[in-house]
């Protein structure tokens, strides 16, 4: 648990909930977004009524969202969120009983397992961790993507909604031995002429480490936009990491 006022928001297993997610997903995907009518599907032990939302952006590594709720009170039963090119979600999330009751606080009151332990921390422990990034600045446009206000200047936070991704300055050695840990790992090198760098991807996540040769420093990327865009993003820092592109 953390104690005191959260300069950041930090993420919560309840932001899976199928309401939080699909309110989300919803809300972030754009204007321009494509909304469709899905054939009913028996969920928590009702038909479901079923909506396709498609992203307007081709650069977000979301394809589409699947979203069923119930036709009697709105609430969203079964999200399903497919990365591009893969039949199968990436991620889903469901409710296996819904119903109009109350439930004993008990049920709301989570049961620690064998072996689990608690920690507690606070703020200022939280916020000690930023001491390994650089507070080099970034420009105020990245690759066709413009940058939006942070809570923590020392993160750079590119795009909007369903393409978002944000920009870490690791210091010398620290950016340097993730590098190496990622190549290690098994993340594609990538070679740039003014760097070097490595990319990798997981589920609707993809993630590009840039070190300019000219620099001590070495640049994360990690959001929900295509390889491709993180790649150029990358290539602007390698070659002008303090020059508006």
């Amino acid at each position: 648990g953390i104690f005191g006022p959260q300069v950041v928001r930090l993420p919560r297993a309840a932001d899976l909930v199928p309401p939080a997610l699909a309110f989300r997903i919803i809300n972030e995907a754009g204007p321009g977004a494509t909304l469709g009518l899905l054939p009913p599907r028996r969920v928590a032990g009702e038909s479901a009524a079923g909506l396709g939302v498609t992203p307007a952006s081709p650069r977000s590594t979301v394809a589409r969202a699947d979203v069923w709720a119930s036709p009697t009170t709105g609430l969203p039963l079964l999200v399903e969120v497919f990365n591009r090119g893969t039949a199968q979600p990436a991620l889903e999330t469901q409710f296996l009983q819904a119903g109009p009751w109350t439930p004993d606080a008990g049920v709301l009151t989570p049961q620690r397992g064998p072996g689990t332990g608690f920690t507690k921390t606070t703020p200022g422990d939280f916020a000690g961790v930023l001491k390994n990034l650089d507070d080099e600045v970034l420009p105020v446009r990245l690759a066709g993507f413009s940058r939006q206000p942070s809570p923590v200047p020392q993160i750079g936070v590119y795009g909007s909604g369903l393409t978002t991704f944000a920009v870490l300055t690791f210091r010398r050695g620290i950016g340097g031995r993730l590098l190496g840990d990622a190549l290690e790992a098994g993340a594609t090198p990538l070679t740039y002429n003014e760097g070097t760098g490595a990319v990798a991807s997981a589920p609707l996540v993809n993630l590009v480490l840039v070190h300019p040769y000219r620099s001590p420093d070495t640049f994360l990327l990690v959001g929900l936009v295509s390889k491709t865009a993180l790649e150029r993003a990358g290539a602007v820092l390698a070659a002008k990491p303090d020059q508006d592109q």
